[in-house]
C-alpha cells in the first residue's frame, strides 16, 4: 500500500443528539484492504475509546462487518461501536437490505439492529454471562470504591457479553456519582473478577432524569484505563442483569452516563414480546474526512 492510499471515516458522537456530550466514536470506511496493524495504528492515533473499520461480510445473512479496536487491542463486541458505526454507515447513504434492520457482524458473531419508538435505533444486546462477584472479594470491592453504600440487595457481578464488566450496584445515583475510587485498588478487585472495567450504577429518585445513573471505570487491558463516557456494552450488560435478578424496573427504561465527565449521555433499554433487549439511543455526525494510510 502506498503513502497516498486515502480511506474514507466520520467521527460520530454516541448516545447523544448533541455534539460533544456523548461518546465519541471513529468509523473508517472501505477498510477491507487494512491489515491488522494498520488498524491498530490508526486506533491508537484517533486515541478514543474505540475506533471501527467496515469491511464487507463474509457471513451472507449480515449487511457489514465491522472489527473494533482500542487503544491497546481489538474487542469482540462493544456497544457504542455497534450503535455508532451502523449510524455512520447509513449516514454515508447505505440503504438495510430490509427497512429498518441491519446486521452486523462482528467477533462474538451476528448482531441485529433495528429502528425503535421515535426512529432511534438500537442493537440487540448479545446473550451474556453472569455470574456473582465471589463473597471474600466483595470487602476489597468496598475499600476500593470507598463507599458502604453498596445496595446489599443486589449481589456485584461479573456480566461478559464480549466486554467483560463487574456491576455493582449503589443504593443511589448519589452515591453513584459520589465514588471516589483507588484506581490500583479498583484495579485489583477487576483483575481478580477476571473483567476490565467496574459498570457502577444507581437508581435516581422518580423525578430524576432517568431511571438509573451509570459510571463505568476502565481498569487496563484491552479496555484501557480512565472513566468511559457512555457504554453501551455495560447498559446491555447491566440490562440483563436486572433481567436475571428480577430487579427490571419496567419494559422501557433509561440510563444516564458521563455526568462527572461533563457530557451528557441517554441510553434507552427496551424489552420486546420477544424477550429480547434493546439497547439505544442518539447519534450525530461531528466529523467527516480521510485518513492517509501507509
Amino acid at each position: 500500500m502506498n503513502a497516498m492510499h486515502t480511506v474514507r471515516f466520520s467521527q460520530v458522537d454516541v448516545f447523544s443528539a448533541v455534539p460533544f456530550k456523548g461518546n465519541p466514536l471513529a468509523v473508517v470506511f472501505d477498510a477491507d484492504g487494512l491489515d491488522t496493524a494498520q488498524m491498530q495504528a490508526i486506533a491508537r492515533w484517533t486515541n478514543l475509546s474505540e475506533t471501527t473499520f467496515l469491511l464487507a461480510p463474509d457471513d451472507p445473512e449480515a449487511d457489514y462487518r465491522v472489527r473494533i479496536f482500542t487503544t491497546a487491542g481489538e474487542l469482540p463486541f462493544a456497544g457504542h461501536p455497534t450503535l455508532g458505526t451502523a449510524y455512520a454507515l447509513r449516514e454515508s447513504g447505505y440503504r438495510p437490505r430490509r427497512p429498518g434492520r441491519l446486521v452486523q457482524q462482528c467477533g462474538v458473531g451476528l448482531v441485529e439492529l433495528a429502528e425503535r419508538a421515535h426512529g432511534r435505533w438500537a442493537f440487540a444486546a448479545p446473550p451474556a454471562r453472569i455470574a456473582p462477584l465471589p463473597a471474600d472479594h466483595r470487602g476489597m470491592l468496598a475499600r476500593a470504591l470507598g463507599s458502604d453504600a453498596i445496595d446489599a440487595g443486589a449481589a456485584p457481578c461479573t456480566v461478559d457479553n464480549g466486554a467483560p464488566w463487574l456491576l455493582v450496584r449503589m443504593r443511589t445515583a448519589a452515591d453513584c456519582l459520589g465514588l471516589r475510587p483507588d484506581d490500583s485498588a479498583l484495579a485489583a478487585v477487576t483483575r481478580a473478577a477476571g473483567t476490565s472495567g467496574v459498570a457502577i450504577y444507581g437508581p435516581h429518585a422518580a423525578d430524576g432524569p432517568a431511571d438509573f445513573e451509570m459510571r463505568c471505570l476502565m481498569t487496563g487491558g484491552d479496555f484501557g484505563f480512565g472513566e468511559d463516557p457512555v457504554t453501551g456494552s455495560a447498559n446491555a450488560a447491566l440490562a440483563c442483569l436486572l433481567e436475571a435478578q428480577g430487579k427490571r424496573p419496567a419494559t422501557s427504561y433509561t440510563v444516564r452516563q458521563g455526568t462527572v465527565l461533563e457530557r451528557d449521555g441517554r441510553v434507552a433499554i427496551d424489552h420486546d414480546e420477544d424477550g429480547r433487549i434493546w439497547i439505544g439511543g442518539d447519534c450525530v455526525t461531528v466529523i467527516e474526512g480521510r485518513f492517509r494510510c501507509s
